[in-house]
């Protein structure tokens, strides 16, 4: 018999049985059949999607104003007053629309019944940006302002990560 007609011969004999079939010879053995793997298929990957390239570029775009204000707050004196920071007006109207934004894609991926983690945490995210945003306002020395923009800078770039990160199937 020629290797090819052998090769044949096994593919078709290998055909006929499942994974969780088994041959009499198991069956005599007492062999349990191979269990059956089915591996789950990775969840969509969002990023790519307008709304959260958006929330992306947002938060990539205010932790940069962020990274500035410490800059310029690491300047001062760490015991003395709180800085008055350039721009803060526009800066709390645009965590405002960050915020509403994070809280849309949640929204998004609840009734899409999608990423149960990254849902939650963009709720959690608009949830904390405004408090965050609070705590700078709040600061009333150096020290206590630097450390909350710490925390926006911290919680900004936590933004850019959950939506960048590839999507992990469902465990």
């Amino acid at each position: 018999m020629s290797c090819d007609a052998v090769a044949v011969a096994a593919t078709l004999w290998l055909a006929a049985f499942s994974p969780a079939q088994q041959t009499p010879a198991e069956q005599a053995l007492g062999i349990q059949p191979a269990a059956v793997i089915q591996i789950a298929a990775a969840p969509p990957k969002i990023s790519g999607e307008p709304m959260y390239r958006d929330i992306v570029k947002q938060a990539k775009t205010l932790k940069g104003q962020v990274d500035g204000y410490i800059k310029a707050a690491a300047k001062a004196d760490p015991n003395g007053a709180a800085s008055t920071l350039a721009g803060f007006d526009g800066f709390k109207a645009k965590v405002g629309v960050l915020a509403e934004t994070d809280m849309k894609g949640h929204l998004d991926l609840a009734a899409r019944n999608l990423d149960g983690d990254l849902k939650c945490i963009l709720r959690g995210i608009a949830q904390d940006l405004p408090k965050r945003l609070d705590e700078v306002s709040a600061a009333k020395d150096a020290r206590a302002q630097t450390a909350a923009l710490k925390e926006m800078a911290y919680l900004l770039n936590d933004n850019v990560e959950v939506i960048t990160a590839p999507p992990a199937p469902p465990v």
